[in-house]
């Protein structure tokens, strides 16, 4: 094995095109990465605080500023409007495509950028992050869609895996930003920020106005000579190519062979192996909020500042550079050495570290030499989540479901995704904190998130299929005749959905297992064969008689 990822000598056309327009569509992660990291800074801002203050007088400082209870409401209603905004982007993105669903999504994120930038109190400031989360929520889910249905087989973890990339370098911008409008005495202090993602949106949508529809979507509404056409396009390859018309008849037979099984409703997904792929999932999207992420991104200043570091700007930067460039080497690795071992070296690692920082925060919690020890080991552990957990889990996600439900399991897992966000980031302040009703675990936590980050090895070996280097489809037959996970880096596809469809009929139609209809399939090219051989040496009945 190389050490660059090449495109395999036997696939035609190129990839090129595809690879660029998965990478534009990642910007998408930059509004997601923006508008969730830019909060945190507006609501330390003192001209904003005062602006939208009711009265109250923060007990630290005796400035005007916001209750916590406001804070928190500024801060979860985000959270509430991308949950309920993922669970609304599989009718959006089925209904109105992928395309035309992230511009869409990007409208309903405008419009939350708007309200927040006119705001002058709280009320209106709110209703602006639950439309903004809202647009981010569909946004979140249509753009791995995309991505998935569009990029090369054999590159395709590294595309999506971009996506989390934006995300990162979406939160290091908005700190950037943040840090210089933070003192000026006018409306700009904060508006500034805000405004700014009406760059990121317009960059979106004129881009969405160029790129093509996904072919897999123009298959499941059944506009077949769109789905040529927007291969071709992808694959720069005439649409009458032998390649580009075998690659769109396996879509389209694998497609007509999973809507033969049965419906592709709500009740549907949680049935069979469609069900445990979503549990999957859910799970996968779930556990990447457990390891505590988080925590450092969300409370990471004030955890910072107990070791030595007054500067919030400068811890805001130290976690925002090392979570981009950490991202980096996952892209690679997530296709050099598959999703599997990525992500089990990403837990293992993320277990040492928070073990490591909640064993010297405890044990010795005034010593400077401590401190620095849980600096360094904070920056390691975002290391081995931006390489693994970060890019992987969306990528896992992205690959795991049939086309026809594949928009409404990815909108549920996403919204587990975000469902966990605002949970943690809700409950972390009672955890942490001192005083009455807090548990006041301070570093402790981190055995919390390490030993969440030991399940998730766990987890990933029982549950996480390898799905590195197969089709769409040909994850469809690796759950139909792989049973156990571990057992899954062996798997050969070996399936031609084309042939399926041609003899369903007479193994007994969509109550034959796909190993039964391959098995007959098998058989038929046998005897064609034999029938074909024989024929130049007494006919077809010396086929029989041997």
């Amino acid at each position: 094995m190389g050490i660059m990822i090449k495109k395999p000598a036997d696939v035609p056309g190129s990839a090129i095109p595809a690879i660029i327009i998965g990478l534009f569509v990642a910007f998408g992660g930059v509004l997601f990465g923006y508008d969730t990291g830019t909060i945190g800074g507006i609501l330390a801002m003192p001209y904003w605080r005062n602006t939208f203050s009711t009265g109250y007088r923060n007990t630290e400082d005796g400035n005007l500023d916001v209750t916590p209870s406001q804070s928190s409401t500024i801060v979860s209603l985000l959270s509430a409007g991308t949950f309920f905004g993922a669970l609304a982007a599989a009718p959006m993105a089925d209904l109105l495509g992928r395309r035309l669903g992230m511009i869409a999504s990007t409208a309903v994120f405008t419009l939350g950028v708007i309200l927040q930038t006119a705001a002058t109190a709280i009320p209106l400031f709110v209703a602006g992050r639950f439309w903004a989360g809202f647009g981010v929520g569909l946004i979140s889910a249509i753009i791995p869609l995309y991505q998935s249905e569009t990029a090369p087989k054999w590159i395709r973890g590294a595309v999506v895996g971009c996506y989390q990339l934006a995300i990162t370098i979406g939160l290091l911008v908005a700190a950037i930003v943040d840090n210089a409008t933070k003192d000026r005495n006018d409306t700009g202090s904060y508006r500034i920020p805000i405004a700014v993602q009406f760059a990121w949106a317009i960059i979106m949508v004129v881009g969405m106005l160029i790129l093509p529809e996904t072919p897999r979507y123009w298959i499941k509404v059944g506009k077949h000579a769109k789905a040529a056409k927007s291969l071709s396009r992808l694959r720069r390859l005439d649409v009458d190519h032998p390649a580009l018309v075998e690659e769109l008849a396996e879509v389209r037979a694998n497609h007509e062979y999973e809507m033969s099984l049965g419906k592709a409703s709500y009740l549907d997904i949680v049935k069979g192996t469609v069900g445990k792929r979503l549990a999957t999932g859910c799970l996968l999207q779930g556990l990447q909020q457990l390891t505590g992420v988080n925590f450092i991104f969300y409370y990471g200043t004030s955890f910072f500042n107990n070791a030595g570091i007054s500067n919030a700007f400068t811890v805001s930067v130290i976690t925002g550079v090392v979570n981009v460039c950490s991202t980096l080497p996952g892209l690679y690795l997530v296709e050099k050495w598959g999703r599997r071992p990525l992500l089990l070296f990403g837990a293992v690692g993320m277990f040492v570290c928070q073990y490591i920082v909640a064993i010297a925060g405890t044990v010795d919690p005034d010593n400077p030499a401590t401190n620095k020890v849980l600096i360094a080991f904070v920056c390691i552990y975002i290391f081995f989540f931006a390489s693994s957990w970060g890019p992987v889990a969306w990528v896992v996600t992205g690959e795991l479901f049939p086309l026809k439900v594949r928009a409404k399991c990815l909108s549920i897992t996403t919204a587990s995704n975000w469902l966990l966000n605002w949970a943690i980031a809700y409950a972390t302040p009672y955890m942490v904190n001192s005083g009455p009703g807090n548990a006041n675990l301070q570093s402790k936590v981190f055995f919390v998130w390490g030993t969440f980050c030991l399940i998730c090895a766990f987890f990933v070996w029982a549950l996480i299929y390898e799905t590195k280097g197969l089709s769409l489809e040909q994850v469809d037959e690796l759950y139909s005749k792989c049973t156990k996970a571990w057992k899954s880096k062996a798997f050969r596809p070996t399936v031609s959905y084309a042939e399926v469809q041609e003899v369903r009929g007479s193994v007994g139609g969509r109550h034959a297992s796909l190993a039964d209809i391959e098995a007959d399939a098998g058989r038929k090219r046998s005897v064609a064969h034999i029938e074909g051989g024989d024929k130049g040496y007494g006919g077809e009945k010396a086929a029989y008689e041997v």
